[in-house]
């Protein structure tokens, strides 16, 4: 089962997350992520336990005050580090994760493929969707209204955590 974890404050995000990571790893997962905000968005994925995540990061400067996390069970596209979440879309601007299954995945990615959108997994369709019309906020919740049976929906970008369903993007 997918679970996410986030934190805006002021103390350092990447410790945050991953304790809260490895809370949710007795629900069962194939990889994890986090995307972490500071002077630039960065995001960091692993195939298999969270230890693999924090062993890759071990040693890093990760001093951001803002992030996010997650821990992936694949539904769509095999387990993978391409195919863990957090996804990064194409302009680095912008990240996502999401729990459940965006069901008209297909339908999503024709129409981005025929805009000459490239994809980075099996499973990132609807974060090129979002970021491609990003500037428009209510166009985010009728996108994952149209194209995503999810549960929750977590989007980070510069300026912007924007946790769906929700009020809306909070600064």
């Amino acid at each position: 089962m997918c679970g996410i974890v986030a934190y805006v404050g002021a103390r350092e995000a990447y410790p945050v997350i991953l304790k809260g990571l490895k809370r949710l790893e007795y629900r069962g997962y194939d990889s994890s992520g986090v995307a972490l905000l500071d002077e630039g968005l960065s995001v960091h994925k692993r195939m298999g336990r969270v230890s693999a995540l924090e062993d890759e990061l071990t040693g890093r400067h990760l001093n951001a005050r803002t992030g996010m996390g997650h821990t992936r069970w694949a539904t769509h596209g095999e387990p993978s580090d391409r195919n863990a979440h957090p996804h990064l879309s194409r302009s680095g601007q912008l990240a996502m994760i999401h729990n459940g299954i965006i069901e008209n995945y297909a339908l999503l990615k024709q129409e981005l493929v025929r805009k000459g959108h490239a994809f980075r997994s099996d499973t990132d369709a609807i974060l090129e969707k979002v970021q491609s019309i990003l500037s428009d906020t209510s166009a985010v919740q009728r996108i994952a209204a149209k194209y995503a049976n999810v549960r929750d929906v977590l989007y980070l970008g510069r300026g912007l955590v924007y946790p769906w369903p929700s009020r809306g993007p909070s600064s």
